[in-house]
This record gives structure tokens, C-alpha cells and sequence, in this order.
């Protein structure tokens, strides 16, 4: 049996960065627990002084299929290349010809460059096409 698990971002700005990420992968904000009808409710509820409310953020796959992404303040900035990045599938995988999946990864790319990304460039194998881009924070993800 599989252990489920999150995925951890460090940020300066926890829920930009995370509202982000819900735009990248199709995922919502994490709902406050039952019981309450926002995030400042429950906090509130279970002593988190106010000035730590922005502390952290969490998205989720609305069908609970994905991983969690909880993304943490810390105050370094990032300083080096990641160790581990996000493939993030956009072009339908290798049952889809080539000039297919270039046109939608490449397509992707210019929306998510809309949303805040930067723009790293492309990359490519026989048979296989991705693009390097940045979140806004500077973590170095792939589309393919």
C-alpha cells in the first residue's frame, strides 16, 4: 500500500504562491476544516495568534486523486537551482503526435507566463518536448 504524502514549498508569500500553483495544476484552495466557515474562523478557534494566520497555505486536487501542496513562509530566498522540480503534464502524453503536444505545451507555457511564471525555454528529445519555466518565487518546474 502507497503512503500518501505532500509535496512542501518554501515562499515569501505563501498563499500567492500557492494560488498559483492551483491555477498550474487545476487546484482549489484547501477548505477550511468542517465546522468553520473560513480559515481565520478556525484559527482563531484553536488559539493561532492573528499575525501567524498567513503562515502557511495549502492547495488540493478538488477530485482528492493529487497530492497536497502546503507552501510555508520562510525568510530566505530560494538559492539555488531546485533538487526536485514538478513535470507537470499539459500535452496529452506520448499517445498524442508531436506537433500536437508542442503546440499545447507551448500554449500552456504563454498562459502560465500570464499567471507570473518566468520563462526558462524549451527543451527537447526524440520523441519528447517540455518547457523550464519558474513559478513566481523562482522554483524551476517542467511542462510537457
Amino acid at each position: 500500500m502507497a503512503n500518501p504524502f505532500q509535496v512542501t514549498f518554501d515562499a515569501h508569500d505563501p498563499q500567492r504562491l500557492g494560488r498559483f500553483w492551483a491555477a498550474v495544476l487545476g487546484y482549489v484552495d484547501q477548505p477550511p476544516p468542517e465546522g468553520h466557515d473560513s480559515w481565520p474562523a478556525y484559527l482563531a478557534s484553536v488559539g493561532v495568534p492573528e499575525d501567524e494566520w498567513d503562515s502557511s497555505w495549502s492547495v488540493v486536487d478538488p477530485d482528492g486523486a493529487g497530492a497536497r501542496l502546503l507552501f510555508q513562509r520562510v525568510p530566505e530566498g530560494k538559492t539555488a537551482k531546485n533538487r526536485v522540480h514538478l513535470d507537470v503534464t499539459v500535452g496529452g502524453g506520448r499517445g498524442v503526435p508531436l506537433d500536437e503536444r508542442r503546440r499545447r505545451v507551448d500554449t500552456r507555457a504563454a498562459e502560465l507566463v500570464q499567471l507570473g511564471a518566468e520563462l526558462v525555454g524549451p527543451g527537447e528529445e526524440p520523441g519528447g518536448y517540455w518547457v523550464v519555466l519558474r513559478d513566481p518565487e523562482g522554483n524551476e518546474f517542467c511542462i510537457q
